[in-house]
């Protein structure tokens, strides 16, 4: 009976979307990040790609700034058919499986081929735990490699201790709980006001976020740890997908392939400018002390012992297909 009553729901919102398919060819995509951020012009993109593949029936809308819904709102708003389409930090959904947080793994994939390769080892099980709520992933776009934000000289781990530090995910907070740092949840569109405010001191993150942040009227140092590249996921309500006709679908797919391939590359050219442009504006941007980048990294290895401790045996198989493809 179970069985049965998840089928009808899923034919009745296959119906639904048809529905609405055939009276407009509008859809809705949320993001968290500003207009300007390289993650929006993608999305962008990819809805414009998508308008001129399909002569203008199907437009995309992008809403950028959390301005239609706050980042950890997105998914669950594509999973229920209130947007077809979003795209999130995919790290925030770590406390509902840690399959999600395997790319906020500290030191196990710092440049971007390497996190191609944990993108394609992860990519199969993630799109498993995402299908079985109804989501299909679109395709995935990298950060910039992560370094911390700070108000003074940061030498060591000890002198981290007492920061008021921003979290935004399991991997951040989890960090600040083992610097002896004070952890603050707090999401990208609200990062500029916190620091303005004092609410945070500190925190880890690319250059891109401390350019968006506007940083340099708060913080005065950036050091480059390059300690994980982070992974944005852009996905689609499934019954939303399915009520297209094939034409469009396959626009849509195509289209995703494009931005995910354009994506990367951005990223991987405008990681020195970001760091290069928060200089500019009165940032020291520094290369980590060895005796900073030690302590990051024995925090690296019990972190990534946490996870696979919470991962079990389908994260030791991820980890293990990404080492086997190094």
């Amino acid at each position: 009976m179970k069985h049965r009553m998840k089928t009808l729901l899923a034919a009745a919102a296959v119906a639904l979307f048809a529905t609405q398919a055939s009276a407009q060819t509008k859809w809705n995509l949320p993001s968290a990040y500003p207009p300007d951020n390289p993650h929006v012009e993608n999305l962008t993109l990819f809805a414009k790609d998508v308008a001129d593949a399909t002569g203008g029936k199907l437009q995309i809308t992008v809403h950028a700034g959390a301005s239609l819904f706050k980042g950890p709102e997105i998914k669950r708003a594509v999973a229920t058919g209130q947007a077809q389409t979003g795209e999130i930090l995919i790290s925030i959904l770590e406390n509902e499986n840690p399959i999600f947080g395997i790319d906020v793994v500290p030191f196990l994939a710092t440049s971007f081929p390497e996190a191609m390769k944990l993108w394609l080892a992860s990519k199969p099980l993630i799109e498993q735990k995402l299908a079985a709520q109804g989501i299909q992933v679109l395709f995935t776009v990298p950060w910039g490699p992560q370094g911390i934000y700070a108000k003074k000289d940061i030498n060591s781990i000890e002198d981290m201790k007492g920061l008021k530090w921003r979290a935004y995910n399991v991997g951040t907070a989890r960090i600040g709980e083992l610097v002896g740092a004070q952890a603050v949840t707090i999401q990208a569109a609200e990062l500029p006001q916190a620091l303005a405010t004092g609410v945070v001191n500190a925190f880890m993150s690319s250059g891109a976020t401390g350019y968006d942040s506007k940083v340099w009227e708060s913080l005065t140092h950036f050091y480059d740890t390059r300690a994980w590249i982070p992974r944005n996921v852009a996905f689609i309500n499934k019954a939303a997908l399915d009520a297209l006709d094939k034409p469009t679908q396959e626009a849509v797919l195509k289209a995703a392939k494009v931005a995910e391939e354009r994506g990367w590359k951005m990223w991987e050219t405008k990681t020195e400018w970001y760091h290069e442009e928060i200089a500019k504006k009165g940032m020291k941007v520094l290369k980590p002390s060895p005796e900073l980048q030690a302590g990051f990294k024995k925090i690296g290895d019990q972190l990534t012992a946490d996870w696979l401790k919470r991962a079990g045996a389908e994260g030791q198989a991820v980890i293990d297909a990404y080492k086997k493809s190094l």
